[in-house]
């Protein structure tokens, strides 16, 4: 019976460490995660993404990961729309950045981004979101300027 307790003890102990331990030093995330739909002349393609509101989560982005899955991405909210420049400074891994108007229209996609690269980025002009996914997403899923994002942040939903 003492082993079980023990056992039983250790095991919720880890249970509430590991989680803490993650926390301090992994990268941070986003608050939340939701739903986006990109509809190219392939299809509508569904994305898993973290949403970066605040300035805090817009500056760290994808900062400090080491892998992002294929289907999952960050979307940074720039409301009210405006003209956006980006970084890869302290991003190890290469990303799509994909640049979206107010009204979900893709306006501009920079493909294969050098990850830890500190040259700027720019929308090209006024967005109000920025989508990153892993390098290559944009062409094997035939994503294109003019295409449609489907997310609550974006007025023609």
């Amino acid at each position: 019976m003492t082993s079980f307790r023990m056992g039983w003890s250790l095991r919720a102990l880890i249970a509430i460490a590991l989680p803490a331990l993650a926390m301090v030093g992994g990268p941070a995330q986003a608050a939340k995660m939701e739903t986006l739909e990109i509809a190219t002349q392939t299809g509508v393609h569904v994305f898993s993404v973290e949403i970066a509101t605040t300035e805090k989560e817009r500056e760290t982005g994808l900062m400090y990961r080491k892998e992002l899955a294929d289907g999952q991405g960050m979307l940074f909210d720039f409301r009210p729309e405006q003209q956006v420049s980006m970084w890869m400074k302290n991003t190890y891994i290469s990303l799509d950045m994909i640049f979206i108007r107010a009204d979900g229209r893709i306006l501009r996609i920079a493909e294969n981004t050098e990850p830890m690269s500190t040259r700027i980025i720019a929308s090209g002009g006024p967005v109000a979101g920025v989508l990153e996914v892993a390098a290559g997403t944009a062409k094997k899923l035939g994503i294109a300027p003019g295409d449609r994002v489907g997310h609550p942040l974006f007025k023609g939903r």
